[in-house]
């Protein structure tokens, strides 16, 4: 059995996952969806305030230690990659398997402002002019996404190697949206690195709620199912 940790990406909760969750869960599988600090619906303004990339993984390893997780997978999408990656390196082991899905997979001194492209920047900025600590969703999406804490976007993520030591890394590339994705260039670079299994699906950015069974089926190390978008497998030879 295999213990999933699902981490949603800017401005979503673990409402992102909610068609994911129990596919896993009926295949057997321990399954934890998170809400990262600052997203929650009670949130208060200083905690939306103060809430940050290090706060966000604290939020992973509290609840390793609280359900005493010792062989994890990890699921991170958009800017998850971040909070997973740092998570990762500070869990001491108890992280077997990294799942970057659509998602930054940062290097050490990157941020998600830093990996981003100008069309998230531009987001980042406008949405951050309310208010100076937090970001507005983008227009359009689900009512339940809430305004994402600035600092989370800003800070610099700190490596420390022990990221890299994680036994299985996998990156999953969603290709319906071309004309704004900032992962293309990071798909050539992990397609290239024996250390990464690099997946394809022809999905939109959300692919938990375009082709919950088709990512279901990459998490389970299935073949997708061919209606719900076709994975395809670029590991290196």
């Amino acid at each position: 059995m295999a213990t999933f940790v699902l981490v949603p990406g800017g401005w979503k909760g673990s409402w992102a996952y909610e068609a994911v969750v129990p596919l896993l869960e009926r295949a057997g599988h321990a399954v934890h969806a998170l809400t990262l600090t600052g997203l929650r619906p009670d949130d208060d303004r200083a905690t939306v305030a103060g809430a940050n990339l290090d706060t966000h993984a604290d939020d992973v390893l509290r609840l390793l230690d609280r359900e005493g997780v010792t062989d994890a997978t990890l699921v991170g999408h958009s800017y998850a990659g971040m909070v997973i990656a740092a998570a990762a390196d500070r869990a001491g082991g108890r992280v077997s398997r990294l799942v970057h899905l659509d998602a930054f997979v940062p290097r050490d001194g990157e941020s998600c402002w830093s990996a981003a492209n100008d069309h998230f920047r531009q987001l980042f900025t406008a949405g951050a002019a309310a208010t100076g600590y937090s970001v507005r969703p983008p227009e359009g999406g689900d009512p339940r996404r809430r305004p994402h804490p600035l600092a989370a976007f800003l800070q610099t993520i700190r490596l420390s190697g022990a990221f890299e030591r994680v036994q299985r890394r996998e990156f999953v590339y969603c290709a319906g949206w071309e004309d704004r994705t900032p992962f293309a260039g990071l798909r050539a670079r992990l397609a290239a690195d024996p250390a990464w299994r690099v997946h394809d699906l022809p999905t939109g950015h959300d692919a938990m709620r375009e082709a919950p069974r088709a990512v279901a089926a990459l998490l389970l190390g299935e073949r997708a199912p061919v209606s719900a978008g076709r994975a395809v497998d670029r590991r290196p030879a």
